[in-house]
């Protein structure tokens, strides 16, 4: 027997303007992101430098708009400096982010190349684990000061006549986990963290800089982190970061399906102590939060670095994403939405191979994974402004997030073509939800997708690159100022609604 719902769309109740920066992705030096993911001079799909014109061409499908590079854990150990320059002369070094060998030939500028023909806007990360205040500076004047100095003339020697014109810049990554190069305190990484961002906002005053949150909500210092960090920073930093990933390894599938909640949690927390800081400080400033890492990872099948043997590109957690997954990450996609009041900028991680919506072959195909089809329709449909969608329905028990509502949603409103987009999602696994949404007028039906399946392991692998993808819905009626449809078990969604006529 289907459970019921019901929600209102009205546009008059909003939450905030669709921020594009919401759909990023991350491009690391680990595993084979990098290398036969996005770079592979030789593959028959290659363009004139190395790039992958199918993975090119998938992650403008993809709607990717901004890209966080180098890292990541990669980058508190990294010397930006081997990464430019003639490719003969960059030196080999050892990653011991992910002990693997790290020969340098793909660096800085081959990133910008390839986030041009992308269409992706660049989020770099500057290593504040090994290094400071002096190498960041190096790095932002050699990426954006036009020339006339040593670092823009050595960028302009090699053949980057025009500045890289970087906007976004992580102030490090991690810092608080133990596992990272150059591990801090929150009053070491404080300091650290505000001389960089003092000098930066020197250099550039319209620089955007993002400052190191908590690595996860796990962790025994999350909150007190960043109230200690922003008490440093808040006045010379734009963001404060966030990560998380959802691990369905352990069977609680109910769990799992909420993670949802678990994401809304940590940024209404998150926003609550950036607001208390700014409060103690008597400041006018309002901290956005910048998600820079999320994603589903089976992360309990990960050995951990230490287990690692030093090699070069090795297949490091490529897992493979099922149906359930998919709709955790279209949940994901939701909770970032129904925060954009707060969320300035989300990226996740990553975008090819390694926790991925791409999948990669050396020297051969390229194909979607499950969780590729909810990020490509949202960031398609999500235009305008994100709408206060509450549904009422029932509610599910879960053993790690208490109870959370069964049905969980979000849409957006485009001023200039009038048109709504519906996302939501059936966290149910026993039963469909019969969904009853009012309207502000009479709309006509644009499309209505629905991503589920019978077999909700299904994969897509090189060789059924598209066993699991979006279909047309069916049942979704119009009556007048109101709609219906059915919504099945684990089930994600997109319903667009338009009127007759486009807006004046």
């Amino acid at each position: 027997m289907a459970t019921t719902a019901r929600l209102t769309l009205d546009p008059a109740f909003r939450i905030g303007p669709v921020e594009p920066r919401l759909f990023g992705s991350f491009v690391e030096h680990m595993g084979r992101c990098v290398y036969t993911g996005v770079f592979e001079p030789g593959h028959p799909a290659a363009d004139a430098d190395g790039l992958r014109t199918d993975v090119l061409e998938l992650t403008r499908e993809l709607g990717v708009t901004l890209v966080r590079y180098p890292g990541g854990n990669f980058v508190s150990n990294y010397r930006w400096e081997d990464g430019v320059g003639p490719v003969e002369n960059r030196p080999a070094r050892l990653d011991l982010a992910w002990r693997s060998l790290e020969d340098n030939r793909f660096g800085l500028n081959e990133f910008m190349v390839w986030a041009a023909k992308a269409g992706v806007e660049p989020m770099m990360a500057l290593n504040l684990g090994t290094r400071g205040v002096a190498e960041a500076l190096e790095l932002v004047e050699y990426a954006n000061y036009p020339g006339g100095t040593r670092l823009s003339d050595l960028r302009r020697a090699h053949g980057f006549d025009r500045p890289h014109d970087v906007r976004l810049w992580c102030l490090g990554n991690e810092l608080d986990g133990p596992w990272q190069m150059g591990h801090k305190t929150a009053a070491e990484y404080g300091r650290l963290a505000a001389e960089t961002a003092r000098a930066l906002k020197r250099f550039d005053p319209g620089l955007s800089l993002v400052a190191c949150g908590s690595s996860n909500s796990a962790m025994p210092t999350f909150g007190a982190w960043e109230a200690e960090v922003l008490e440093a920073t808040y006045e010379m930093v734009d963001h404060v970061s966030l990560h998380a990933y959802y691990d369905p390894s352990d069977g609680d599938v109910d769990s799992f399906l909420a993670s949802g909640a678990d994401m809304d949690h940590m940024i209404r927390s998150i926003a609550a102590t950036a607001d208390h800081v700014g409060a103690r400080l008597r400041s006018r400033k309002k901290i956005k939060l910048s998600f820079d890492e999320w994603n589903v990872w089976y992360q309990s099948r990960f050995p951990g670095e230490a287990a690692l043997d030093w090699t070069e590109r090795p297949r490091l957690i490529e897992d493979a994403y099922d149906v359930t997954d998919a709709v955790v990450v279209g949940s994901l996609l939701i909770t970032l939405l129904r925060n954009a009041d707060r969320v300035g900028v989300a990226c996740q991680a990553q975008l090819a191979n390694v926790i991925a919506p791409i999948r990669t072959e050396p020297g051969g195909p390229a194909w979607r994974q499950s969780i590729f089809h909810p990020f490509a329709l949202t960031a398609r449909h999500a235009r305008g402004q994100v709408l206060r969608v509450e549904p009422e329905c029932a509610t599910i028990a879960t053993a790690k997030h208490g109870d959370v509502p069964a049905i969980w949603a979000t849409a957006t409103y485009d001023e200039t073509t009038g048109e709504l987009a519906l996302f939501v999602v059936n966290r149910d696994r026993r039963e469909p939800c019969a969904l009853e949404v009012a309207l502000p007028g009479e709309l006509r039906p644009v499309e209505h997708l629905e991503l589920t399946d019978d077999d909700l392991s299904a994969v897509n692998t090189a060789e059924t690159p598209d066993r699991v993808r979006p279909r047309p819905g069916t049942g979704l009626r119009l009556r007048g100022r109101r709609a219906s449809l059915t919504l099945p078990p684990v089930s994600w969604s997109v319903i667009r609604l338009a009127p007759d006529s486009p807006q004046e």
